[in-house]
């Protein structure tokens, strides 16, 4: 798989998704950063939870966690054909494609078509997301089925790491939670993180400017020390032992792209 053209690099903040059947949203905040060959996508839903753990949160707003998507994986373009191959998601897998077609209306602004026109979305790229641009697909140590990405462009950061226990694929997640029983400890249903942020060429602590898990937004993934401009970022073990919030006993370890 070729790695994508170098237009395409850097965050794209989704102006609007306008649906055949009339709906359209532009209010949900949609970021998807694009590296030569990895991308990841997080979609938080409009008026964003507390910033409370899991257990603080309440039955309500569980339901409204559910309604959160994110994903992770490998981008290949062909022509104007867009697909995401999704190699972990925060919703359980569907087996359904992730596919577009993209029009370049200019060089900061993105149409995205559906190939049976049934949507349309507008992206634009954050400026401040021009530079480098780079990414290390990750896997925990001690179980390799267990994948993660950090994945850095200009001024931002956005790491992935999927849940310690997998989603039974197939349906929602809201399904999975209203009919897990009580031998399954509701916070694993939601143990997946996706934390976007920027840090500041390392001057100030990364900063988590919205994440999947609610009590992460305000916080930082690594401190104003790990420079993120660093050649050897992914072979520091300080960084590999201390990403995320549900870090591997072993931490993580360089894993080659999905």
């Amino acid at each position: 798989m070729h790695q994508v053209a170098q237009c395409y690099l850097g965050v794209w903040k989704r102006r609007l998704i306008q649906h055949r059947s009339g709906l359209s949203d532009s209010e949900t905040a949609v970021h998807w950063l694009q590296t030569p060959r990895l991308f990841a996508d997080l979609r938080i839903p409009p008026n964003p939870l507390p910033n409370l753990a899991f257990e603080e949160l309440s039955h309500s707003q569980r339901l409204v966690l559910c309604e959160q998507k994110g994903f992770a994986g490998v981008t290949q373009i062909d022509a104007d054909i867009c697909q995401w191959h999704r190699k972990m998601d925060y919703q359980p897998a569907s087996g359904a494609e992730d596919i577009g077609r993209m029009h370049f209306e200019t060089s900061e602004c993105l149409i995205e078509t559906a190939l049976d026109e049934s949507y349309y979305e507008i992206w634009e790229r954050l400026p401040d997301s021009l530079g480098a641009c780079r990414g290390q697909w990750l896997q925990a140590m001690d179980e390799p089925s267990r994948q993660g990405c950090l994945l850095l462009a200009g001024d931002y950061f956005l790491f992935a790491a999927s849940r310690p226990t997998p989603l039974t694929p197939g349906i929602h997640l809201r399904e999975t939670f209203s009919q897990s029983d009580s031998s399954i400890n509701p916070a694993s249903l939601f143990a997946c993180e996706l934390s976007f942020g920027r840090h500041h060429a390392g001057e100030t602590p990364w900063k988590i400017e919205c994440s999947t898990l609610p009590a992460k937004t305000g916080q930082c993934l690594l401190p104003a020390s790990v420079d993120p401009f660093a050649p050897d970022i992914f072979a520091n073990e300080d960084v590999m032992s201390s990403l995320g919030t549900f870090i591997p006993a072993g931490g993580w370890r360089c894993a080659p792209d999905p």
